[in-house]
């Protein structure tokens, strides 16, 4: 990647009702510990850095977030205290895609609707770039949103994303890869070494929006996409009807169920594999039915070596 400043589409920063504070803050007896918005330190779940300027995504989303954080601490609204479990303000997640279309979730801990209400008609005040505002209410004691309901506040429910001719919809919860130009080179290498002639078969194993899948459907016979995520799945479908792509199919579900015996006698064997598993790898009962599928070929997306060569 030849810019390694502001090539991000996404981005999460954690509220904490203390920051952490660094060497320099320590041995100044003046300063005072504030509220803070920020990334986790390593290997510390309670202990949250404040960040000013964050210079992974584009510049933009500083100005966002500065603003989000002084509207909170004007109005004295409550940053999360994780030890405590108390507060309300947890997380805000930042998507945006090359055509500067910005998505803002924010994610609190009680369903205030006047606190969500007074802090994201701000920001959709102030910043036009906004074109999808969503919150989520979590109650539970980790910060895991996977199975939370998305609450539309303002404007579409995707930003949209676009590359060598395909345009993809992103939701709040849909995978994409988080770096949009270097995606385009890994896809591009993917189906090199997928070696297609138009003829094949292909299964896009791990599918999430249907990327992969969508990519390489023009030069494929057909493509059956898997992912476990059904909004992904969803995002899937209405990718390739917004790209006009007739020849792919998607499934959602546990992977070690659903791709197997069922689906080669719906879709027909794999002539070509694609797969692209979180860092975890596969389940080895995925491996197995890989080998059971007879696959002439196997491209294999890693971004977990370790776990890739034990695959």
């Amino acid at each position: 990647m030849p810019e390694f400043f502001e090539y991000r589409n996404k981005l999460e920063f954690t509220f904490s009702n203390r920051e952490w504070l660094t060497q320099d803050q320590l041995a100044d007896k003046s300063y005072l510990a504030k509220p803070a918005l920020g990334f986790h330190v390593p290997g510390q779940f309670d202990k949250v850095l404040n960040i000013e300027q964050c210079h992974l995504q584009h510049l933009l989303h500083n100005k966002i977030r500065n603003r989000l954080k002084e509207t909170a601490l004007k109005n004295n609204i409550p940053f999360f205290n994780i030890k405590a479990q108390e507060g309300f303000l947890r997380n805000v997640i930042f998507r945006s895609s090359i055509s500067n279309e910005w998505m803002v979730i924010l994610i609190v801990y009680e369903n205030k609707s006047e606190l969500v209400e007074l802090l994201l008609s701000d920001l959709v005040k102030n910043f036009p770039e906004l074109k999808s505002v969503y919150y989520i209410v979590n109650e539970k004691k980790n910060d895991n949103y996977s199975d939370l309901k998305p609450i539309l506040f303002f404007g579409n429910a995707f930003i949209e994303e676009e590359f060598d001719g395909l345009k993809f919809r992103i939701g709040p919860k849909t995978f994409f890869q988080t770096n949009t130009k270097q995606a385009h080179k890994l896809y591009s290498v993917t189906r090199e070494f997928a070696g297609l002639s138009g003829k094949e078969n292909v299964f896009d194993l791990y599918t999430g929006t249907g990327t992969i899948a969508l990519y390489v459907a023009r030069n494929a016979n057909f493509v059956t996409g898997i992912e476990y995520v059904p909004e992904s799945i969803e995002a899937a479908k209405e990718n390739a009807v917004i790209n006009k792509i007739a020849n792919t199919a998607f499934y959602a579900g546990d992977m070690k169920d659903v791709f197997g015996k069922d689906i080669f006698e719906k879709h027909g064997k794999p002539d070509v594999i694609i797969t692209d598993p979180p860092r975890s790898g596969m389940h080895e009962d995925v491996v197995r039915n890989i080998l059971l599928s007879d696959a002439k070929r196997i491209v294999y997306v890693s971004c977990n070596p370790s776990t890739q060569a034990r695959d």
